[in-house]
C-alpha cells in the first residue's frame, strides 16, 4: 500500500509539475478536466453524478472554463455573473419539468459542485496568469502539500489536543499548529531561491511567500477538513479511485481547491495593496 502510494504520489507531483511549466492553454484544459473528474465524484456522494442535472452541471463546468480561457484578461477574477444566473435558471428549468424525478439536496449538490471544485480550482490557472505567476502558481501547492507534510510530523511528534475529533481524530491542533509555521518556512526559503524571479512581482520574496503560504496553510487545512465532512455526512470513504493509495480527485485536491483562491488573492493583495500604500505615501 505505501509503495503504491508513493510511486501514485511521484506520478503525480511529475504530471503537476509538468502543468504548470506548461501554463497556458494545457494548464486550463487539464483543470477543465480535473474540475469534470472532481465534479463527477462529488455528484456521485448523492445519485446525481450520470443524471441530466449532473450532465448539466459538467456543460456547466466545460463553458466555464472556455469562459476563462477565452477571457480578455484570464488573470483577472471575472466572470459575468450572466453564466452563473442562466446554469441557475436552466437546472432549476430541468428540477421543475423533471419534479419530482430530482430532489432539491441533488440540485444543488450540483449547484455547489460547480463553484466547490471548477472556479475554486480555475485559480490555479489565474494565480498562474498573473505577473510574475510562472513562479507564484507554485505556492498554491507547496503551502497546501508542505502544510500536510508538516503537519503530519509535527502532530506525529507532539500531537496532544485533537482539532476536530468529529471529523478527523488524527489531526491535532499542534499538527495544524506545525503546518503553518512548516509552510511559511518553505514559502521563505522559495522566496530566497526565487529572488530575482519574484522580485517584479514583490517587494520583499522571502517574506511575502512566507505570509503567502502560512495563509495558504490556514486555508489548506479548513479544505481538508470541508471535504471530510462532506464524506462523512454521506458514509463515503473515498471520493474514488483513480489515484492509486490516496482515491479520487477530491481526496488528492480537497486542500488545493480552498488554497487556490486564497493564494491567488494573498497575492493581489499583497501586489496591488503595496503599490496603493505606495501611492498614497508619495
Amino acid at each position: 500500500m505505501f509503495k503504491t502510494r508513493l510511486l501514485s504520489g511521484i506520478v503525480l507531483v511529475a504530471v503537476i509539475i509538468g502543468l504548470l511549466v506548461l501554463g497556458g492553454g494545457v494548464l486550463a484544459a487539464s483543470l477543465g478536466l480535473i474540475s469534470l473528474i472532481g465534479m463527477f465524484e462529488l455528484y456521485r456522494t448523492v445519485g446525481a453524478e450520470k443524471s441530466l442535472v449532473g450532465t448539466v452541471g459538467y456543460l456547466a463546468g466545460v463553458v466555464f472554463y472556455l469562459l476563462l480561457f477565452f477571457s480578455r484578461d484570464p488573470a483577472s477574477d471575472s466572470m459575468p455573473i450572466l453564466f452563473f444566473v442562466a446554469f441557475l435558471i436552466v437546472l432549476m428549468a430541468v428540477y421543475v419539468f423533471t419534479f419530482p424525478r430530482y430532489s432539491a439536496g441533488q440540485v444543488m449538490t450540483v449547484f455547489f459542485g460547480l463553484v466547490y471544485v471548477a472556479v475554486m480550482l480555475s485559480y490555479v490557472f489565474r494565480t498562474r496568469m498573473l505577473s510574475g505567476g510562472a513562479l507564484l502558481v507554485w505556492l498554491v501547492f507547496l503551502s497546501s502539500w508542505g502544510c500536510d507534510t508538516c503537519a503530519y510530523c509535527a502532530g506525529m511528534l507532539i500531537g496532544k489536543h485533537k482539532m476536530a475529533p468529529n471529523l478527523s481524530p488524527k489531526k491535532s491542533v499542534e499538527g495544524g499548529v506545525g503546518g503553518i509555521l512548516g509552510a511559511g518556512i518553505l514559502g521563505a526559503v522559495f522566496g530566497v531561491v526565487f529572488t530575482d524571479g519574484l522580485s517584479g512581482a514583490l517587494g520583499n520574496p522571502a517574506l511575502h511567500c512566507a505570509v503567502i503560504c502560512m495563509v495558504g496553510a490556514v486555508i489548506s487545512q479548513i479544505g481538508d477538513l470541508a471535504a471530510s465532512a462532506i464524506k462523512r455526512n454521506h458514509d463515503v470513504k473515498d471520493y474514488g479511485k483513480l489515484i492509486p493509495g490516496h482515491g479520487g480527485i477530491l481526496d488528492r485536491f480537497d486542500s488545493v481547491i480552498f488554497v487556490a483562491p486564497g493564494i491567488y488573492y494573498t497575492i493581489v493583495l499583497l501586489t496591488e495593496g503595496t503599490e496603493a500604500l505606495g501611492r498614497f505615501l508619495g
